[in-house]
């Protein structure tokens, strides 16, 4: 029984969302920004946001075996040897003094002439961006 499968299909076979997943993450890995449908973006940020984790992780590991065995792990999931180089030897420092939530995801207003889908713009989040305040709640009486 499915009982809410967590993974967005994406309305493809599991391959085809491995690889598309990893495509993505080496785009933004690459530019530090993409274009794609908010569907999409959606899909990507836990999968960029852990490979993130490990290059981190990899950076403050004590022996060297981790380290190498941390970038393996995130090469199964992104399949490309530059990108990885690239996120594990200079981009993880960008993220050293964050505790998560690596990548902000804007709404953009079109939408694509095709299909009509939601456009969204993903990036990589600077280290020292505090974001936006949120809204104070207001009490009210009852």
């Amino acid at each position: 029984m499915r009982h809410h499968d967590q993974r967005a299909s994406l309305g493809v076979t599991r391959e085809h969302r491995a690889a598309m997943l990893s495509n993505l993450a080496v785009g933004l890995i690459n530019s530090g920004r993409i274009e794609t449908t908010l569907t999409k973006a959606k899909a990507l940020r836990p999968f960029i946001e852990k490979i993130i984790t490990k290059a981190k992780k990899a950076a403050a590991a004590t022996e060297k075996k981790d380290a190498v065995h941390l970038r393996r792990l995130a090469l199964r999931d992104v399949r490309d040897k530059d990108a990885i180089a690239l996120l594990f030897n200079e981009k993880y420092k960008e993220f050293a003094n964050r505790a998560g939530g690596y990548t902000r995801i804007y709404k953009l207003s079109d939408r694509r002439i095709g299909d009509a889908s939601e456009s969204a713009l993903i990036e990589f989040v600077k280290a020292d961006d505090v974001g936006y305040s949120k809204a104070k709640k207001t009490e009210t009486k009852a």
